[in-house]
C-alpha cells in the first residue's frame, strides 16, 4: 500500500485521460489499546511504515505484518458469515504491508461500483488489526483478484500518458483516482526518463497530473 504528493496547478494547456451491510470492527477485548488514528486516506496509499533499525527490527516488523494478516483474516471470515458469502481467504506479506486476498464464487457485491465496497471493506479491516495491535496498518485488501486487473489497467494507462507527455512537453491531468490507483500511476511514472507525476484537488476527486521535467 511515496510521500504525500501536494497538489499543484501545472502550467500551459493540459488534457484529461479517461481510464450491503458492512461488519463494523469489535475489539477482541475489551482491555485492548484505545483505537488509533486510520491512515490518511489523502496520502497515496504512503502512510509511514514502520523503519527497522537493525536485524530484529526486521523480524519483528514480519511479526507484526503476520499478525496484521491473521487479524484481517478473522474479521473478514466473520464477516462473510454474517453475509453468507462463500469466500476462501489467502494471507501473504508483500514487501512492507500485510496482504490479505478474498477468492471465490460471485463476489461482486464486496467489490461494488469501481471497488467502492472493496475501498470500505479495506479502511474497516485497517480498522480492526488496528484495534487488535495499537498500530497503524497499511494492509491490502482485494477481492476476486480486482485490484491485481486494477493495476495491470492502470500501469498501461500511465504508460500511454507518459510517453504523450515526454513527446508534446505539455501536462496531462488523469482521471480521478483513488490512493491506490493514484499510487500505482505514480510508480510508473517515476520509472520513465523525461516525466514526473503530482497530484492535484480533494478527495474523491484527486488525481495525478503527468508533467514533463523541468
Amino acid at each position: 500500500m511515496s510521500a504525500p504528493q501536494h497538489p499543484t496547478e501545472p502550467a500551459g494547456p493540459t488534457s484529461e485521460a479517461t481510464s450491503g451491510a458492512v461488519l463494523s470492527p469489535v475489539p477482541d477485548d475489551a482491555g485492548e489499546p484505545a483505537q488509533p488514528d486510520l491512515p490518511d486516506p489523502d496520502a497515496d496509499g504512503a502512510v509511514a511504515a514502520l523503519e527497522p533499525a537493525d536485524e530484529d527490527g526486521d523480524a519483528g516488523t514480519d511479526d507484526l505484518l503476520v499478525r496484521e494478516g491473521d487479524v484481517a483474516g478473522d474479521y473478514l471470515e466473520r464477516l462473510l458469515d454474517i453475509l453468507d458469502v462463500d469466500g476462501d481467504i489467502d494471507l501473504d506479506v508483500e514487501g512492507d504491508r500485510a496482504s490479505v486476498a478474498i477468492v471465490g464464487g460471485d463476489l461482486s457485491d464486496l467489490v461494488g461500483p469501481d471497488g467502492a465496497v472493496l475501498e470500505a471493506l479495506q479502511e474497516l479491516t485497517r480498522l480492526a488489526v488496528a484495534q487488535s495491535t495499537g498500530v497503524r496498518s497499511r494492509l491490502m485488501l482485494d477481492i476476486s483478484g480486482f485490484r491485481a486487473r486494477r493495476r495491470a489497467d492502470l500501469t498501461s494507462l500511465a504508460g500511454e500518458a507518459a510517453r504523450r507527455v515526454a513527446a508534446s512537453r505539455q501536462p496531462e491531468r488523469l482521471t480521478a483516482m483513488n490512493p491506490f490507483e493514484r499510487k500505482v500511476v505514480h510508480d510508473v511514472i517515476a520509472g520513465v526518463e523525461g516525466v514526473r507525476s503530482e497530484s492535484e484537488g480533494e478527495e474523491p476527486n484527486r488525481r495525478v497530473v503527468v508533467l514533463p521535467e523541468r
